[in-house]
This record gives C-alpha cells, sequence and structure tokens, in this order.
C-alpha cells in the first residue's frame, strides 16, 4: 500500500472484503491490531479507515465490543466528508477548509509546530496578547463546567497562542490544521474516543502552558506544549 492517502486504501481493501463475503453482514471484523498486522500498517491508520467506514455507512463501532458490518451491498466510494457545520461563530473567521487531511495527520502536526509557537509566544507575546490567551483560557474553563462539545475556548487557546508567536506563517499554519478538527472524521474520532475527564486534564495542561508563557519561560512553555499534545495523541490511539 502507498502512503499517499494510506486510509483511503485500507477503507478500499476493507469495502472488497465485505462485497466478497470476507466479512459478511452483520459479522464483526478483527482487532484493530490484527488488521494491522495482516495489511502491514499501523494501527492508528486502521483507526482512521474504521472511522470512514463508520461516517459512510458501512460498519458501526461499539466500544468495548468491536466493529460490526451493517452494510454489504455495493461499492460505496469514499466520502471526502468536509466540514462538519456545527461551528461556532467565534471560529468560522480562523478556521478554513481545503484538502483531504486524516486525524491523525493533524495531531502530528501539530506536536511538531505547536511547541514551538507557545515558545515564541513566551519570548515575543505583548501584555495584550497575553491577556486574550488568558481570555481564551477562562472561555474553555466555562465550557467545561457547562459540559460544552464545542471547545470554543480550547481552540481560541491554541489560536492566541500562535498570533502571540508573531510569526503570521507559523499561526496560519496552526489555524489552518485547527480546521481539520471539524471533519466528520475528526468529529466522529473525537466523539468515539474521548474519555470523560480529558476536558478538565487538557484544562489544567493549559493552565501550565498559560503559567510558563505568563513568566515568559520559552523551554517551559514548550514542554508544556508537547506534553499536552502527546497526552491529546495517546488517547485518540489507545486500545480500547
Amino acid at each position: 500500500m502507498t502512503q499517499t492517502r494510506l486510509y483511503q486504501n485500507i477503507f478500499n481493501k476493507i469495502q472488497d472484503d465485505i462485497k466478497n463475503g470476507i466479512y459478511q453482514l452483520g459479522s464483526k471484523l478483527p482487532p484493530e491490531r490484527d488488521l494491522a498486522q495482516q495489511l502491514g500498517v499501523s494501527r492508528t491508520s486502521v483507526r482512521e479507515a474504521i472511522i470512514a467506514l463508520e461516517v459512510n455507512g458501512i460498519v458501526e463501532v461499539k466500544l468495548g465490543s468491536g466493529v460490526y458490518v451493517i452494510k454489504d451491498q455495493q461499492d460505496q466510494a469514499l466520502e471526502q466528508t468536509g466540514f462538519n457545520t456545527n461551528i461556532h461563530p467565534l471560529l468560522i473567521p480562523h478556521l478554513k477548509e481545503d484538502s483531504a487531511v486524516t486525524p491523525f495527520e493533524v495531531l502530528e502536526a501539530r506536536l511538531q509546530i505547536e511547541p514551538y509557537l507557545a515558545e515564541l509566544a513566551a519570548k515575543h507575546r505583548t501584555d495584550e496578547q497575553l491577556e486574550e490567551i488568558k481570555e481564551a483560557f477562562f472561555m474553555n474553563v466555562r465550557d467545561n463546567l457547562e459540559h460544552s462539545s464545542e471547545h470554543i475556548g480550547d481552540r481560541l487557546f491554541h489560536i492566541r497562542i500562535a498570533e502571540a508567536s508573531q510569526n503570521s506563517a507559523f499561526s496560519f499554519f496552526l489555524k489552518y490544521l485547527l480546521g481539520k478538527q471539524y471533519t466528520e472524521l475528526f468529529s466522529r474520532m473525537r466523539s468515539l474516543y474521548t474519555p470523560e475527564d480529558m476536558p478538565l486534564r487538557s484544562q489544567h495542561e493549559h493552565q501550565e502552558i498559560m503559567a510558563a508563557i505568563q513568566s515568559q519561560d520559552g523551554a517551559a512553555a514548550y514542554k508544556a506544549m508537547q506534553k499536552h499534545l502527546q497526552n491529546v495523541i495517546n488517547i485518540f490511539s489507545r486500545k480500547v
């Protein structure tokens, strides 16, 4: 399998297996780990393909039980699902849609760029930008208290840090990546694999990042952001 749009190749392979009767209607797919070994790919790529199969109505993911075939009549082209339309107006000016990017590609790219943005923000932020970061943080706190599913404050927190880096190119790229978290694939992954305590955990990690930026400690800001994003990746890729 080629590395280009790997999850799409996995999607097509599993769909062909369903069509050919290897996995019949109502049957359960092998575990992610087994599929990854059979296909010679990573488990995260298999997870992305399974989420795409579910978004397209071919399988159903039942946490703690498995993945079940619910449609086997005919081939179905993989839909390149776009924005989940429930985007808060505060975020629309910041977020753009373009070509398909998978959830783990987004998270891996963010892991590479955002720690450096946090370091730059700690070194170069203005007092006004620090207040904007704090405002977004407390919006996130309110979101968590109200059990919001939109995570407006969370997104704005990362956007404000990017803006405080004083590097408009990095800031633009980060906003693009955050926009990819509003695709159906990412939204479905979040709804399936987000533990109940994740928003509160992220809030505490955001507080560490904000404290480092406030004290203008670039190294601490880098480390805190890196830890935060690695924790997010670990949560979404964990075995369930």
